[in-house]
């Protein structure tokens, strides 16, 4: 077997056992959250005879391993169950939800990844002169900083003060593109802020990492600009370790988004769940649950396959 085929392979099975892996602890840790369902849908006032007929309808009396099977069967032909709070089918709800939150996440990361590339590329050209120094000591303030703490401030000075763009992020299918993007400005501000570092900082690395070969030495020595070395010699043989980080800030702009959608009150993924872990609604945490692991797992594994695909030595083979 071909071995790029083979590796990839590898990579989708890993990809799918971590996956399983991961919904049997989301439907063991919801399980084991102290206080009762039933309990908390109906009341303390239930007669004990209302909370048994609940259970006996909701399931809960069947063995936890039928209820995981059950749940993990619907959940791969696309029903994710029925919330207790509200009686909506998940699925239905999710839908918006989700498209929301990919819609976040989306803008970004298009203004994230092309300037975290571009300050990684300027800080090696400027490498360890002030504009180095100056992105550096920038973008690890950056990350240091907490996210919602960014996100208050920025509120604050740009919302309530300058009155640039609205403190709450509310958008409908009704509103313009450009109407949403004015309304998302301040959450994608600060989801770029928080993911520009890292990325920036390995691009840095990863660049800086190759021009220690001797085929840059080469290309010194016939006389070639600094910045055209950098960008069509260093820049495409360390595509592998970059893709890997975007790929991992990727993930992390649609899962992290909680904080974020919940300060912004965003109706995005990361809202919904919250809404519903105070009200103890199960089946919508884990099916929330689920799909952020998938979206996380899957982005990693786009990621390893992207590298193994970029490898010259699995590509051309002896």
């Amino acid at each position: 077997m071909n071995p790029i085929v083979k590796l990839v392979a590898q990579r989708v099975a890993l990809s799918l056992l971590l996956l399983l892996l991961i919904s049997m602890l989301i439907f063991a840790g919801t399980m084991i959250l102290p206080g009762d369902v039933a309990q908390s849908i109906l009341g303390q006032s239930a007669t004990p005879e209302a909370l048994a007929n609940l259970r006996a309808e909701l399931g809960l009396n069947e063995p936890p391993v039928t209820r995981y099977f059950q749940w993990l069967f619907g959940a791969i032909q696309g029903d994710l169950g029925t919330a207790l709070t509200s009686g909506q089918d998940i699925t239905t709800a999710i839908g918006s939800r989700l498209s929301n939150t990919l819609f976040l996440a989306f803008w970004a990361a298009l203004v994230a990844v092309p300037l975290a590339i571009f300050l990684g590329l300027l800080a090696v050209r400027y490498k360890d002169r002030w504009p180095d120094k100056l992105i550096s000591a920038v973008t690890l303030a950056s990350i240091s900083i907490p996210e919602f703490l960014i996100g208050y401030v920025l509120m604050y000075l740009i919302a309530v003060k300058l009155r640039w763009f609205p403190s709450v992020a509310m958008i409908n299918d009704s509103m313009s593109l450009w109407q949403k993007l004015n309304s998302i400005a301040l959450p994608v501000a600060v989801l770029t802020l928080v993911v520009l570092a890292h990325m920036m900082r390995m691009t840095r690395a990863a660049i800086l990492n190759v021009m220690q070969s001797a085929y840059i030495e080469t290309a010194e020595l016939k006389g070639l600009s600094s910045f055209k070395i950098i960008w069509r010699h260093a820049f495409p043989n360390s595509i592998s370790p970059i893709v890997n980080v975007v790929m991992l800030n990727l993930a992390y702009l649609v899962v992290g988004v909680v904080v974020i959608e919940v300060v912004f009150v965003y109706p995005g993924m990361g809202q919904y769940l919250v809404d519903h872990v105070s009200k103890r609604d199960v089946p919508v945490v884990q099916a929330c649950g689920l799909i952020f692991a998938a979206v996380y797992i899957g982005l990693n594994m786009i990621a390893d396959i992207v590298s193994i695909l970029s490898n010259p030595r699995l590509r051309h083979p002896k």
